[in-house]
């Protein structure tokens, strides 16, 4: 298994966001995380990069804990955020140097990807431009790239399609696609259920901070009972048994 999240229960005081979640996302896998605003998608990721420590649970990639060996574990995450993180002071070319010290990736190797990567998000021109030139999609862009230099096991994207135009998602659905091919498990919080359902392999459903239900589509469609639904049905049945 590439990610094992085991009785993960946690959030930002006393009263945990998450109770008790338990999930697998093996290797070659698109798991694609969904749920309402406020149901703990983003507090589920923030536990799993690190930035939030799990009041109960365990959470291993690879079999290894943050605690346990944080290099090694960071080193085989990549994390794409909702919102662009940026230097101000350091221009794009700047910000993938970062990004090869910070992984101590191959530089040859790393650059060589990354200049597949700029060219086909049309940002070969813009190396020496600082984060103030960039649009809120060619930031996402440049998150993106970063993240992609990175041979990573997991790759975590938080809301990808925010800001992007639709050649840009396309883009970024067929790199999604080469590195699942490559061996590597992704995770996909989205709110766009149709490109969700075509291109991920399993769903988590959240609700309240509960898994309300998890597996493949047709899994998912016996759980609710709803042999001809897609994933948009599902997801409002969903949400009208919870304010029931």
């Amino acid at each position: 298994m590439s990610l094992e999240v085991e009785h993960l229960t946690g959030g930002y005081s006393h009263v945990p966001v998450l109770k008790d979640l338990n999930f697998t996302i093996p290797e070659q896998t698109v798991v694609g995380l969904i749920g309402l605003n406020g149901a703990g998608k983003s507090t589920t990721i923030k536990n799993i990069i690190g930035i939030l420590t799990p009041q109960k649970g365990t959470i291993k990639l690879n079999g290894v804990t943050l605690a346990g060996e944080p290099e090694t574990y960071r080193k085989s995450m990549a994390f794409v955020p909702e919102t662009p993180v940026l230097y101000p002071a350091l221009t794009l070319r700047e910000h993938i140097e970062l990004t090869i010290m910070a992984y101590d990736l191959d530089s040859e190797k790393a650059w060589q990807q990354a200049g597949d990567l700029l060219t086909r998000f049309r940002l070969n021109k813009r190396l020496d431009w600082f984060p103030a030139n960039f649009s809120k999609g060619m930031q996402q862009k440049v998150m993106i790239v970063c993240a992609f230099i990175v041979p990573a096991d997991l790759y975590i994207i938080d809301e990808p399609f925010t800001g992007l135009d639709p050649l840009a998602i396309r883009d970024l659905l067929t790199i999604i696609e080469q590195q699942k091919a490559r061996g590597a498990a992704v995770l996909m919080s989205t709110h766009v259920l149709a490109t969700a359902q075509q291109y991920a392999d399993r769903f988590i459903l959240l609700s309240g901070g509960e898994i309300r239900a998890q597996g493949t589509l047709p899994e998912l469609k016996q759980q609710f009972g709803m042999t001809d639904a897609n994933l948009d049905d599902i997801y409002f049945k969903m949400i009208d048994e919870v304010a029931q």
